[in-house]
């Protein structure tokens, strides 16, 4: 893509992998290539891997080239091999390197130009680049030309590439940190801020052993100096967290930047709750997961083991001892929840994720977790899941944040098949019959956008190729796996386009390898609101999972390919703490399916109290029991619910037992109480429903149930879980006598039928013209505007097996082509109108072959795209070597074969753009078939300034067909 004419003949270079393993990334040397333009350089040697060089689906895949070689050459003196006290247990090779370290009160500092080979130490605070405890370096620490590294080139080196330590406002760019051990890029303390990483590549990052953080399962293991004492770390959450991106504190720049393959992460935010190191105490506790993220802006990640982007976790920020053994820096929880001046008490500032391309991460394309979080104009693409929504947490720690994906394109099985070795670990087949690498495992259910906890909202995103297999599930909305926690019903999705390439839109899992039982508290409420039936085809819809009754009503529709059901209603949560016993399961059934109730386990196993979390139709009675005698201490909040809206409750209780109810409002962030009120024992069951207002309870000994009435009373505002006053909840206090009976009747509400809820109606027919992602494709250059082109060509014996037809696809309009021959279609390099058309029958010989001479040189402008086709052109094969297909872009004249094939993206103009195409089939091969991005506009078409017409067709009737892709259905 880029003008690279300053690489010389001798210099080193690496082309990053473009498939699940980062291992993929491999070096040449450059050879003299007088004949190479300007973007051009020629290697020695052959690649052993795939390396893609387009955009593919929708998805900017190209690879990633650095040049290793600089004019000013650093690098340590080596051993043969490892020695000493260096780490020989994990590493063959020497690791002690040499090293760059910048102290405060420099007078200036700007490196630029520099190759550092041989670099770090295993040993901290050793590095390639090491900027120690500067402070400010730019204008706020009075250097009127702000420090910087740039073009910079860190490789094979032995601990990180550039650390920034206590140091603020640093600008890195177009630097390359390639085959290092350790965090790459690297904040360390959790106080840096304002520093920019610009335009930088870093790839191959291997474990080292300084930080848990650093760590792999071995190592992890075998390094226990420093925990307390017999603990043995647990790798998966301990360690094993190396990022070629660890960013300590969300106030940093990252802008354009590419991590294209790292051991387990490519970009990590990671918050100290507080700083760590020689840091300590220069900000308040919390103030790191409270402050506004800085500029994130069309950044790449790819060929990451574990996750491309990864926002959440934070490390330990205490000493090993018996309480925690484990060791200080340890990878730990936290949760980022961004607010003005990360002050909680100010309005939240949503974290923007703007311009993320995510491939070929064996595990995530991106992780969030927190709020509030936004993802916009995005591509994810052949991750094993592709982006995972996860909530600051579950009620009652959560207070309602949100998280949000939009204007974005999510693909399963892209066409980039990958290649065999390299670690790969896994090559099976795809959807679509072809060999592919797979992530994770061949049975691994790929997911596009999974949610979990919520409320998480997608709106304007579009789904491609996500079709399962009889070894694996594919869907392109699913949920977390075996998921204890709970699921909002305020999740929702709106304006969302599936393509037909969309076999499994939705999927609530299935009992079996990797969902387990798929009993889990949270599978069972898996939950998301479709506003405009853009999913479903019904608008202002729930979708659950089959077998939840607490959503269920008549007027349901069921999908068994989904294991799901479709209904109306209003729904929210209803969270019930129960304290001594606290390890019960609950079992909550509405009246009107009573003999469908839904039994939860809860989530805090062995905690002082029990947790759980249904959601609820609101406006309805339920059924609450356990499977052991009633917990002493009851607390239930309504949470979701609106002012007015109410349920109807009755809990199963000895029938001995003697009452305690009260009503308040509680404060989280204080931990105040107020608005206390007590309900007073009602004389009959139904006046304790009733909705006068009244605070009364009922309990009937006969039966054992205790009957509550919930309403919210006051108002909600926005994603909170409460109202504006905090957080209403009614409170049950039971006292009971050793040995009274517990049991009770399945259902104490009066028989009737399931209350009437307007059922689920079709949305009106036709595509939503608003749907999907407003661009065709998510790249690296966002300004430049791509048309989606796909030629279908038809051999002899395609034709006579009556297969698909021939076609040109110009986006999502298609042109048939139903007569033999060859066919032209001419559009614009500038607007990508459709400017010319033309049919060349089966005339033998020079006739044909003169015609499209003519043709070509007369009537073809320059700055035209050409697109060509052919159907059956067996009669044409008399014709004589066609040297007019080199006017556009074709490396020698072209000669038909005899029942084959032909079709050919090209180019006529000044310039040869490096998307040209050419297939020449015979017969015997299978049909030539062409997709790509084409980008319209670039620098190299010379297009007029005041070039900005729309894209329009303007075609007639002759020889062609134009129809709609909807009614044609071609295979993308």
């Amino acid at each position: 893509m880029d003008e690279v004419s300053s690489w010389l003949p001798g210099d080193r270079i690496v082309v990053a992998s473009t498939d699940y393993s980062m291992h993929q990334a491999e070096e040449f040397n450059l050879l003299p290539c007088p004949e190479c333009k300007s973007n051009q350089v020629k290697i020695d040697g052959s690649p052993l891997y795939l390396h893609i060089g387009e955009v593919i689906d929708g998805i900017d895949m190209r690879a990633e080239v650095g040049l290793l070689t600089r004019n000013i050459l650093i690098q340590g003196e080596m051993e043969d091999s490892c020695y000493g006290q260096n780490q020989c247990q994990f590493f063959s090779f020497d690791t002690f390197g040499g090293h760059i370290k910048i102290l405060r009160n420099f007078s200036s500092v700007h490196m630029s130009g520099v190759e550092l080979k041989n670099m770090g130490q295993q040993i901290l605070g050793s590095y390639p680049v090491h900027f120690h405890l500067a402070e400010d370096v730019d204008e706020r620490g009075g250097y009127e030309r702000p420090t910087y590294l740039d073009n910079l080139a860190i490789h094979h080196c032995f601990s990180r590439c550039v650390a920034i330590h206590g140091t603020h406002g640093l600008l890195v760019k177009d630097t390359i940190g390639y085959d290092t051990l350790g965090h790459c890029f690297f904040l360390e303390d959790g106080t840096e801020q304002r520093n920019t990483f610009y335009h930088n590549l870093g790839l191959l990052t291997r474990s080292g052993t300084i930080l848990p953080s650093d760590r792999n399962e071995a190592m992890c293991l075998a390094i226990r100096s420093h925990v307390y004492g017999n603990y043995v770390p647990v790798p998966s959450t301990d360690c094993m967290a190396v990022s070629t991106f660890w960013i300590a504190n969300p106030n940093n720049n990252l802008i354009e930047n590419a991590a294209a393959g790292a051991q387990d992460v490519g970009i990590w935010y990671i918050f100290h709750r507080v700083p760590t190191g020689q840091s300590e105490g220069q900000y308040p506790e919390g103030h790191a997961e409270h402050t506004p993220l800085g500029i994130f802006y069309n950044n790449r990640v790819h060929s990451n083991f574990k996750a491309g982007l990864f926002i959440g976790k934070g490390v330990k920020t205490t000493r090993a001892n018996a309480e925690d053994p484990r060791e200080y820096l340890t990878v730990d929880n936290a949760r980022f929840h961004p607010h003005q001046d990360a002050d909680p008490e100010k309005p939240r500032v949503p974290a923007v994720i703007d311009g993320l391309i995510a491939f070929k991460n064996n595990d995530h394309g991106a992780w969030a977790r927190g709020g509030d979080i936004i993802f916009r104009n995005s591509g994810f693409s052949d991750n094993g899941i592709g982006l995972t929504l996860a909530s600051d947490g579950t009620f009652p720690t959560d207070e309602g944040s949100s998280l949000e994906v939009t204007r974005s394109i999510f693909v399963g099985e892209s066409s980039n098949f990958g290649s065999q070795g390299g670690q790969n670990s896994y090559w099976g087949k795809g959807a679509n019959g072809e060999y592919r690498t797979l992530p994770r495992n061949k049975t691994f259910p790929i997911r596009g956008f999974q949610i979990y906890d919520g409320p998480v909202r997608m709106a304007k995103c579009t789904f491609k190729k996500f079709i399962p297999t009889v070894d694996r599930y594919s869907s392109a909305i699913g949920f977390f796996m075996k998921n204890s926690w709970q699921i909002s019903p305020q999740n929702n999705v709106s304006q969302i386009l599936m393509e037909k390439s969309v076999g499994l839109k939705v999927f609530f899992g299935r009992s079996g390898q990797w969902f387990g039982s798929n009993d889990n508290d949270g599978d069972k409420m898996s939950i998301f609101h479709d506003l405009d039936g853009s999913v479903t085809g019904y608008p202002d819809t729930f979708i659950g999972r089959a077998d939840n009754y607490l959503l269920r009503h008549p007027g349901c529709l069921t999908v068994p390919r989904w294991n799901g059901v479709m209904c109306t209603g209003k729904f929210a949560q209803l969270y019930i703490q129960a304290r001594r016993p606290e390890n019960l399961t609950l079992s909550i059934a509405r009246a009107a399916y009573h003999s469908h109730p839904l039994r939860l386990q809860g989530v805090n196993r062995g905690a002082p109290y029990q947790q759980y979390q249904p959601v609820v139709m609101l406006e309805q009675a339920y059924v609450i029991q356990w499977d052991g005698r009633a917990p002493e201490d009851i607390i239930l909040y309504p949470i979701n619910f609106n002012r007015g809206d109410w349920l109807c409750v009755a809990l199963c209780y000895p029938r001995e037992s003697v009452f305690q109810v009260v009503a308040d409002i509680y404060q989280r962030r204080t931990g105040t109480v107020h608005s206390v009120k007590h309900y007073l024992a009602a004389p009959s069951r139904a006046s304790a429903l009733s909705r006068t207002g009244e605070r009364l309870f009922y309990f009937d000994r006969a039966s054992g149930y205790l009957f509550v009435h919930l309403q919210a009373q006051e108002a909600r505002k926005g994603h909170s879980y409460c109202s504006q006053q905090g957080c209403e909840r009614i409170k049950i206090l039971a006292h009971m006598y050793p040995g009274d009976s517990w049991s009770c009747g399945p259902n104490p509400f009066p028989e009737r039928p399931a209350a009437a809820q307007r059922p689920v109606s079709r949305h009106p027919p036709g595509p939503c013209r608003a749907c999907g992602a407003p661009q065709l494709a998510i790249t690296s250059t966002p300004s430049v505007k791509y048309i989606r082109i796909q030629i279908q060509s038809l051999s002899r014996a395609d034709v006579q097996n009556h297969l698909t037809s021939a076609f040109i696809k110009i986006n999502d309009t298609v042109f048939l082509l139903s007569r033999r021959g060859i066919f032209f279609m001419v559009l614009d390099a500038c607007s990508g109108a459709v400017v010319s058309r033309r049919h060349f029958g089966t005339v033998a010989g020079e006739n044909a072959a003169s015609a499209i001479t003519d043709y070509v040189q007369t009537f073809i402008k320059e700055r035209s795209l050409v697109l060509v086709c052919s159907r059956d052109i067996a009669d044409m094969v008399g014709s004589s070597k066609m040297s007019v297909f080199t006017t556009l872009g074709s490396a020698k004249p072209i000669v038909f074969h005899k029942e084959g094939s032909f079709a050919m993206l090209g180019y006529k103009g000044q310039a040869k753009p490096s998307w040209i195409k050419v297939l020449n089939r015979p017969g015997y091969q299978k049909a030539a078939s062409l997709q790509h991005y084409v980008p319209l506009k670039l620098k190299e078409y010379q297009c007029p300034a005041n070039d900005d017409e729309s894209l329009k067709f303007a075609f007639s009737q002759n020889h062609w067909e134009h129809i709609s892709v909807e009614a044609m259905a071609p295979q993308d």
